[in-house]
């Protein structure tokens, strides 16, 4: 039984601008930036924010918000590892290219060297391009 309270709030992120709020999201479900007024992402409520100079940061929050992971959590267990560094991104970037495992799950790795290699397809495995 999990005994987490799930506080409503999570956080939202414009990348461009590097600007992150906490607040519950509209009834809509859309939280504009108060700095350009674009439509920001729901990233999680247990997203640890960079600094708006840590441009490391940034870029490695881009990576891992663009291949579609989040910091929302499952009650107590939390979100599951997420990379922080540029040099962590690259790691699992070049792990999945060799692998072939999905992007999205080479990110989510905590270690990328156990990554196991993806058999082929059915349509490669029959003599069909992707």
């Amino acid at each position: 039984m999990c005994f987490r309270r799930n506080s409503g709030s999570s956080h939202y992120i414009c990348l461009p601008c590097r600007n992150a709020v906490k607040r519950r999201a509209a009834a809509d479900h859309t939280v504009r930036c108060p700095r350009c007024a674009r439509a920001m992402i729901d990233a999680g409520q247990d997203l640890a924010v960079p600094r708006r100079n840590d441009r490391a940061g940034w870029r490695a929050l881009t990576a891992v918000l663009g291949a579609g992971l989040t910091f929302h959590s499952g009650c107590c267990d939390g979100p599951g590892w997420r990379p922080r560094r540029p040099r962590e991104i690259s790691e699992r970037l070049t792990a999945a290219a060799r692998t072939g495992v999905p992007v999205s799950v080479a990110l989510a790795a905590q270690d990328p060297g156990k990554l196991a290699p993806q058999p082929p397809g059915p349509r490669a495995r029959h003599g069909f391009p992707h």
